[in-house]
């Protein structure tokens, strides 16, 4: 039976209102805008330039002993190479020489590309190439499944040949190693994104600090006066902290009332340039510019430059990043000259991560360290810290095959004699 149509008025069931029939065409009309993801595979790449001198000394170390590089990040993971000088085989009878790539951290199932190149020394650029990359590889990337799993080459080259050959050089051999680790992401698409700047907070507390807005203490500091703001300090340092508020509560105990008094504070063991360079750490949460703190004149002490000033200010205000800061600043420049002060700096004021880098640089060129006047200034100023560089050296030595230690260079050093064991006249 079919359904008239009524009119108004007519008995019958009325149709729907017309704003109701539009609105569920709407509702029919809206459908979810349409999604899409991809699975992007690739490579997270690095290389490292691994330097073997004198060469002619690592034969006859022994088939299966290695000499490794310093290790080096790609992807997360620690890698290292290894050369073998006598070979890894015992089969081969030292006729090759080997080289791996060696996982050096912990990890599962490491999938990666690798590259060996022996540098041609003769200036011809006819290098020794055995690569991954470019190239299609019929079973994927090679999986290492722990830490010291290795890819490389047991017959890398035969030993005669590479003796005459120009990839040997003044009894120094060079090898580039590129890693390439393989990673996997998703990328899925964002029908709207919205870019957030960097934090520019850094920015507004250093105007705050330009404009002396709102300060309400002042530091004199060899007559020139710094303003700030206390609870900035405090926020940063324990030791303003402390400064400000447990010894205003003490002021209030004893009913002292300084009112709206701005307290200064007068500081004597400081200089003015390494005080605002503070203040610019704190406010800013960054080190003065590079050309501040190398303006100090490179012939004098560490302790009195700018950068050494500064992590001893850093120390004495309990503030880590900044010392931190220096640290990394210290260690690009550290050189044979500067290592046994810059060690004694950092053991002053409690710069671990320097020291570590200082005593391993002291110990790996120790022959030309103990020669000069820092070495020099550790014996007379800080004995320990000479006992620990020659400590590290000693920790680096392998036991001999008798099962004792060879006569180590800190013994032969404390015996008054050098490292071909002649007899040393110390130095008075």
């Amino acid at each position: 039976m079919e359904d008239e149509d009524t009119g108004p008025g007519d008995g019958g069931e009325a149709s729907p209102p017309h704003h109701v029939a539009a609105s569920s065409d709407r509702a029919r009309d809206m459908v979810a805008s349409p999604t899409s993801s991809r699975s992007v595979t690739q490579t997270v790449n690095g290389s490292h330039h691994f330097v073997i001198q004198g060469y002619s000394l690592a034969k006859g170390m022994g088939v299966g002993k290695h000499i490794a590089s310093e290790t080096f990040t790609v992807g997360g993971y620690q890698w290292a190479i290894y050369f073998y000088p006598d070979g890894k085989n015992p089969e081969d009878n030292s006729t090759y020489v080997s080289v791996f790539i060696a996982l050096a951290s912990d990890g599962t199932d490491v999938r990666a590309l690798f590259e060996l190149t022996l540098l041609d020394q003769s200036g011809k650029g006819k290098h020794k190439v055995h690569s991954h990359f470019d190239r299609s590889l019929e079973s994927g990337p090679y999986t290492l499944k722990y830490r010291g799993s290795m890819w490389g080459y047991k017959r890398f080259f035969r030993r005669t040949a590479l003796e005459q050959s120009d990839f040997l050089k003044d009894d120094c051999l060079k090898i580039n190693c590129t890693v390439g680790v393989v990673v996997s992401t998703m990328d899925y698409s964002r029908p709207h994104s919205i870019e957030v700047p960097e934090s520019d907070i850094g920015f507004h507390f250093g105007t705050l600090l330009d404009t002396q807005e709102g300060v309400d203490v002042i530091f004199s500091v060899a007559g020139e006066k710094f303003h700030a703001h206390k609870l900035v300090l405090a926020a940063r340092s324990p030791f303003f902290r402390s400064e400000f508020f447990d010894h205003e509560l003490g002021e209030e105990k004893n009913g002292t009332d300084t009112g709206d008094e701005i307290k200064e504070i007068v500081i004597d063991d400081m200089d003015p340039v390494v005080f605002k360079a503070v203040l610019h750490f704190i406010y800013r949460d960054n080190l003065v510019n590079d050309d501040e703190l190398s303006a100090s004149s490179s012939d004098c002490s560490i302790f009195d430059r700018l950068s050494g000033k500064l992590m001893a200010a850093a120390d004495k205000y309990e503030l880590p990043r900044l010392r931190l800061l220096c640290e990394s600043y210290l260690c690009k420049h550290i050189s044979v000259n500067s290592v046994a002060t810059t060690l004694a700096l950092a053991d002053r004021h409690h710069a671990m991560e320097l020291k570590s880098v200082c005593l391993k640089f002291a110990a790996e060129n120790l022959s030309a360290v103990i020669r000069t006047e820092g070495f020099d200034y550790l014996k007379d100023n800080c004995p320990s810290l000479q006992s620990e560089i020659l400590r590290t050296v000693a920790g680096c030595e392998e036991p001999c095959s008798s099962g004792l230690k060879s006569q180590s260079v800190w013994a032969q050093l404390s015996d008054g004699g050098d490292t071909s064991g002649r007899r040393v006249r110390p130095r008075v």
